[in-house]
């Protein structure tokens, strides 16, 4: 005989993301309010700095430590700043992660404690995944420093590193505390990596809102320049656009096949791994999602006219369709690869239209070599 009973757990997360700039001013009160639900301080607080970022910006670090003093009502920094090596090497093992746990351990943070992570990506990544596994979850506020960071990971649900020779094999789903986008630290960003931010923006925008997508294209031209203005704007609403799919999209955890937001991802993610993170996870996308755009014109889904309008904004705003790794890209292998991260059953996004999707679980091997031929660059 078997007796079952059945459990139920409902778990509800409410996570602020806050738009602001100068965040290490005394006087701007958003990481206050980052924290404040968490009731009277002081809260002990430790600091995680990309090395990027701080290199960018002398000075950063001691600026971080003068913030928290000036604010120890709120706070009580545990530690100096802790650097931590940027890009995609923080994720490329267990390095960053295992200094960011040796630095939860030594200064005594506990799952009431909260750490700060100022950085890239790769870095909010390998240090979320560390703050989610320490004591089973301290209290992550993260501070992307990347365009990319702030209108895409630096918002989502989840972190990761690296391992076996596959992108984010180890991870796990953990919703920040708190996500604080500083505008300000963008201003030291590299024009190629501000560039490969707006990759994320055109992808979202593609598969979840035709607005935001003509909004993009009467932006382009300042967005080409990297307009401040038009970069704020863009990076915010693609954000948000986001947040909302994770809030409203009804699988935040990716335990069904609701991943319309890793549309051109299959592609870009083998991209990545075949030119070993010289090129840029923007940058992938930017091909990833040319070469998934072509695809949906060639198995009927839209027309032509809709694929030279895709192609235009990316290379109107200064993006790349075509990379030389594509042309010995294994795409049966690199799709193999997708169907086993997703949990076994392919479900790759393509689109229906502009901002609308169509979810699909196989691949016309033939039909994708003849998209990949399409932005071939002709000598």
């Amino acid at each position: 005989m078997i007796r079952t009973t059945s459990q139920h757990i409902a778990l509800a997360f409410d996570f602020p993301v806050l738009f602001t700039r100068d965040a290490f001013d005394p006087a701007n009160p958003a990481l206050v309010a980052a924290v404040e639900r968490a009731g009277p301080g002081p809260h002990r607080l430790g600091v995680v700095v990309d090395a990027g970022a701080a290199g960018a910006e002398p000075g950063l670090c001691d600026r971080i430590s003068g913030f928290f003093a000036a604010r120890a009502d709120v706070f009580a920094l545990v530690a100096p700043p802790l650097v931590v090596p940027g890009g995609e090497r923080a994720k490329a093992d267990f390095a960053v992660v295992e200094a960011v746990w040796r630095h939860i351990f030594e200064t005594r943070l506990c799952r009431q404690s909260f750490l700060l992570v100022l950085g890239g990506g790769a870095v909010l990544d390998a240090a979320g995944f560390a703050a989610a596994t320490a004591h089973r979850g301290v209290r992550l506020v993260r501070m992307p420093s990347t365009a990319l960071a702030q209108n895409d990971a630096g918002v989502g649900v989840k972190n990761g590193v690296n391992a076996f020779g596959r992108k984010n094999f180890l991870g796990s789903f953990a919703p920040p505390y708190a996500v604080v986008n500083d505008h300000a630290l963008l201003a030291t960003l590299p024009a190629r990596e501000a560039r490969a931010g707006l990759a994320e923006a055109v992808k979202v925008a593609l598969v979840r809102d035709a607005a935001f997508f003509a909004r993009l294209r009467e932006l382009a031209p300042r967005l080409a320049v990297l307009d401040d203005d038009a970069l704020e704007e863009a990076n915010r609403l693609c954000a948000l656009a986001h947040l909302t799919h994770i809030a409203t999209g009804g699988d935040p955890f990716e335990l069904g096949s609701a991943r319309p937001l890793d549309f051109g991802h299959w592609a870009a993610h083998a991209l990545e791994e075949a030119t070993h993170g010289a090129l840029r996870h923007g940058e992938a996308v930017a091909v990833g999602v040319a070469l998934d755009t072509v695809y949906s014109e060639l198995t009927g889904r839209i027309g032509p006219e809709a694929t030279g309008t895709v192609l235009a904004l990316l290379g109107a705003l200064g993006l790349s369709v075509w990379h030389p790794a594509l042309d010995s890209l294994d795409m049966e292998a690199a799709v193999a690869s997708f169907r086993e991260h997703l949990g076994g059953r392919l479900h790759l996004s393509l689109l229906d239209g502009i901002g609308r999707r169509v979810e699909v679980h196989d691949v016309d091997f033939a039909l994708m070599a003849a998209a990949r031929e399409r932005l071939r660059p002709r000598a």
